[in-house]
């Protein structure tokens, strides 16, 4: 296989979008420092879920991630979820992942433990999230935003900024 072959295969956007059933309010997933994180807390609130990385042009993104988790952070909460599948752009450990994000970001909000959002071994989180969407993370910094009865999704590519007005709507619209 040659090099063009095997970048296309790796880092392909055709992924297959199996359904899924369950809620959003079924996952519980660890967080960085490996407790369990029961998606049930959640409920009546929205959620911004990120897929982050801390070697990326997108890493910047976290300022405006701990920013809107500090201005509307009783209505949503923002959930990162390192993942180390672009261009292995996420390669520390949980706690390496842990005090970058602290020293460079001062994030406060939820950080679960790195998984995989695309491929073979992709979480059934983002397996739910395709099947909700139609959309996988196409690179590092892809959001969804989350109903807060948890029954529709919204995506948006890395290119959309956390502040910007798309993901304010989203947020902040009460439907």
């Amino acid at each position: 296989m040659g090099i063009v072959s095997f970048l296309r295969s790796k880092f392909s956007s055709e992924e297959k979008m199996e359904p899924v059933s369950g809620s959003i309010y079924d996952f519980v997933i660890p967080g960085l420092e490996g407790k369990p994180i029961d998606f049930k807390q959640y409920k009546g609130k929205k959620l911004l879920i990120v897929n982050t990385a801390s070697k990326c042009g997108y890493t910047p993104q976290y300022a405006g991630l701990q920013k809107l988790h500090e201005q509307f952070g009783d209505k949503m909460a923002v959930l990162g979820f390192p993942a180390n599948n672009f261009l292995w752009q996420e390669p520390g450990s949980n706690d390496e992942i842990a005090t970058f994000c602290e020293r460079n970001y001062g994030v406060s909000f939820q950080m679960f433990e790195k998984i995989s959002v695309k491929g073979s071994d992709r979480h059934p989180l983002y397996k739910w999230l395709a099947a909700k969407t139609g959309h996988s993370p196409s690179w590092n910094f892809c959001k969804y935003v989350v109903s807060e009865d948890g029954t529709s999704v919204q995506f948006f590519s890395n290119k959309v900024e956390p502040l910007d007005k798309k993901i304010i709507d989203a947020i902040t619209d009460s439907k």
